[in-house]
């Protein structure tokens, strides 16, 4: 959590100097349902949401807009092997896991298209792998 709260605090002062700006952050779908077999990942991923929704607040009167990706599954190399386990494929309704091109997607549209209304969301990218309310 230092990492991204370091850069945001830098990035964040030139950009508020500026008038404008966009952060995006990348968090989990584990900070929302929790992760038992890496409790401190989730719990950095969590923190990384409260961290971005302060910022958001925070920034806003000055043109900065905060925003967070929650991916679920994404399909790297460094995961292949999981996102092909019946299991997981199993809690996915598309019948798979996001590609990086996917999650790709949201953020380039949070840091170039997105209206200034949308600072603070948090936005899911898991294909309906777990939906909170």
């Amino acid at each position: 959590l230092s990492g991204p709260a370091h850069l945001s605090y830098c990035a964040a002062r030139t950009m508020a100097e500026r008038g404008h700006g966009r952060i995006v952050g990348i968090s989990s779908r584990g900070a929302f349902r929790g992760e038992p077999d890496a409790p401190a990942y989730a719990a950095s991923k969590a923190g990384l949401n409260a961290l971005s929704q302060s910022l958001a607040k925070a920034l806003a009167p000055k043109g900065v807009y905060v925003f967070v990706v929650a991916p679920g599954w994404v399909s790297t190399e460094r995961v292949a092997p999981f996102v092909r386990d019946p299991a997981v494929l199993a809690d996915q309704p598309l019948g798979r896991v996001a590609t990086p091109e996917e999650v790709a997607q949201v953020v380039s549209y949070l840091a170039l298209d997105a209206p200034a209304s949308m600072t603070g969301a948090i936005l899911d990218v898991n294909g309906a792998s777990y939906l909170r309310s």
